[in-house]
């Protein structure tokens, strides 16, 4: 599976783009559709804390008219932004001039037929709704539901279900919080929404538990479904067993049928109707197992890596350090590690497989493990529903990479 890079984008954490249909770029080069600043800094009086404009989640609406709707979130608040374009304006009003001052009636003689013209195109982003003040904790995930008319949003210990129609009440669904916070034995890490059944999602925790719930079956999913859980090999077992056992990143497939968790060193794919251990288990960067005593000395080993299905279900990728992002093929059991840096991503680069050598000779293409830089990770990662496009967030540039033609 080769791909090439095509173009880097400054990506700012604030402002997303989105690819114009006016402009006809050629195949695999964005231009800016819009920007706009999605959250302002804020300040909690109560808690003495400042709440930073910094958008955790973007998550999109089906198109159904020629807007886009999308929701973005921060830590506290939720907003849903409609993204809509004019390219076109009235003229020969009868009630106002044109630049818009309101004409006297009695100075009105004749009636005239307003004509429309063309202008250049103008892109607009509106907040339609704000949902604000549910979460005590910070928020990490939303997922809009399959019928489009509910989402969920969770923080820590509480997932809350909303309707798109209404700011000012969520219905909390899940609550782990304990009655005493010492007992705190784990928090909720992502919750998503199952692609075509509207009743069913799942969150993964940070004890390396995914719990799958039915709301069908209760209004307060306080008791899951199922609970997918790994037994823990004892040979395996450390001191960090607990903290790289957290499940940082959970994706249910296309199809609906599967589910990826990324836990700390791998990612494994879940059956729905299995919940005693998973189908399939990539290991994303063994090497590092002995590292990590430094990993947790310089907090590494918390750091949150997300992962993402192809559109076929095919094929699973997910990031790494040194900018590196790993791709798995699930049927021929390949696995690829490519790296996203500015010096070798020019357009129509193919990008050469990288290796990384853990001790004994290195071959000269390998890269040592202790050449590892920890500061370059790969946290986000995204991949084209149909076509084979993937986007990849090294920590201040957006690459796009795309099958070779």
């Amino acid at each position: 599976m080769h791909h090439h890079c095509t173009l880097i984008i400054e990506y700012l954490e604030k402002y997303f783009f989105i690819q114009s249909k006016n402009s006809i770029p050629r195949r695999g080069e964005y231009n800016v559709y819009s920007t706009f600043q999605s959250h302002e800094p804020e300040f909690d009086y109560l808690k003495s804390l400042e709440i930073e404009e910094k958008i955790n989640k973007i998550r999109w609406l089906k198109r159904k008219n020629p807007a886009h709707f999308l929701l973005s979130t921060n830590d506290k608040t939720i907003k849903l932004w409609k993204v809509s374009e004019r390219d076109k304006r009235v003229e020969g009003y009868n009630t106002k001039e044109e630049n818009g001052a309101i004409r006297d009636p009695a100075c009105i003689t004749a009636l005239r037929v307003p004509t429309i013209k063309p202008m250049e195109l103008m892109v607009e982003a509106s907040p339609r709704r704000i949902f604000a003040n549910a979460h005590t904790y910070h928020i990490n995930s939303i997922s809009v539901n399959s019928d489009q008319e509910t989402y969920l949003s969770a923080d820590d210990l509480r997932i809350n279900l909303w309707h798109l129609e209404i700011t000012d009440q969520s219905f909390n669904i899940v609550d782990i919080k304990p009655t005493n916070m010492e007992e705190l034995t784990e928090v909720i890490t992502a919750a998503e929404f199952h692609p075509v059944e509207c009743n069913v999602l799942v969150y993964s925790s940070s004890k390396g538990t995914i719990r799958l719930c039915d709301m069908r079956s209760a209004a307060l999913c306080d008791h899951h479904s199922k609970l997918f859980e790994e037994p823990e090999d004892p040979t395996n077992k450390s001191f960090f067993s607990e903290i790289i056992s957290s499940i940082s990143d959970v994706k249910l497939s296309n199809s609906g049928r599967y589910m990826i968790s990324r836990d700390y060193l791998s990612v494994k794919v879940w059956d729905l109707q299995m919940e005693t251990k998973p189908i399939e288990c990539y290991p994303v960067h063994e090497y590092l197992r002995s590292k990590l005593c430094s990993l947790y000395e310089n907090d590494c080993i918390f750091d949150k890596f997300e992962c993402c299905w192809s559109g076929n279900d095919c094929a699973i990728m997910t990031g790494s350090y040194n900018n590196f992002f790993r791709v798995f093929d699930r049927n021929t059991k390949r696995d690829l590690t490519l790296e996203a840096a500015r010096d070798i991503a020019k357009p129509k680069t193919l990008l050469k497989p990288r290796k990384v050598c853990t001790g004994g000779k290195r071959k000269k293409d390998e890269i040592s493990v202790d050449c590892l830089d920890f500061n370059k990770k790969i946290l986000h990662t995204a991949w084209h529903p149909s076509e084979n496009v993937v986007a990849v967030a090294a920590t201040n540039n957006l690459f796009l990479f795309q099958d070779k033609l």
